[in-house]
């Protein structure tokens, strides 16, 4: 009998520990993952190179050609090449390309799970990924624009949502 119980208090022990040990699948929304994030310690990258899934610059459209391309009904697979508008200052998380039409492309890095320098605006980059357009919530705007390093004035001038142009990029190459 008291062997029973040793066993019996051993595998409740053990179920008791998987129970508090097991972790709750990640059901962020994008904006709170990208809060996440930003609290990563600061890595220092090179000025220039690939960066993410690796990828080539065969057959990728111009920045100005792209808008054309892409619609809010399905997500496209692209490769576009253009220069760098504007980086995250706070990670290098995102990147934007001006279309030449008033309009910015938004790049995210994939899933977070690489960053690029946060002085490449300026230099042309090649990018692959998955492009829409869609709507962008007042609160990812102003996340956005402190991430840039706007000024508090023109954060809180932001007081609507807005349809951006934007690629989940899986890899980046800079020159």
């Amino acid at each position: 009998m008291n062997t029973f119980k040793s066993i019996f208090f051993i595998l409740l022990a053990g179920i008791v520990s998987l129970i508090l040990s097991c972790e709750a699948p990640q059901t962020g929304s994008r904006d709170e993952n990208h809060d996440q994030e930003m609290e990563t310690t600061e890595v220092s990258l090179p000025s220039t190179g690939s960066f993410g899934e690796e990828i080539t610059k065969d057959n990728s459209v111009a920045i100005s050609e792209i808008a054309s391309l892409i619609s809010t009904d399905e997500a496209i697979s692209v490769k576009v090449q253009g220069k760098i508008l504007e980086v995250c200052q706070h990670t290098g998380c995102w990147f934007t390309y001006d279309l030449g039409n008033g309009e910015e492309l938004m790049v995210n890095m994939k899933d977070h799970d690489y960053y690029i320098p946060k002085d490449a605006a300026g230099k042309t980059a090649w990018i692959e990924g998955d492009a829409i357009r869609e709507l962008i919530s007042v609160d990812m705007l102003k996340h956005y624009a402190q991430d840039a390093g706007k000024s508090q004035e023109f954060i809180d001038a932001i007081t609507e949502d807005a349809w951006k142009y934007t690629i989940e990029a899986k890899g980046v190459i800079i020159e």
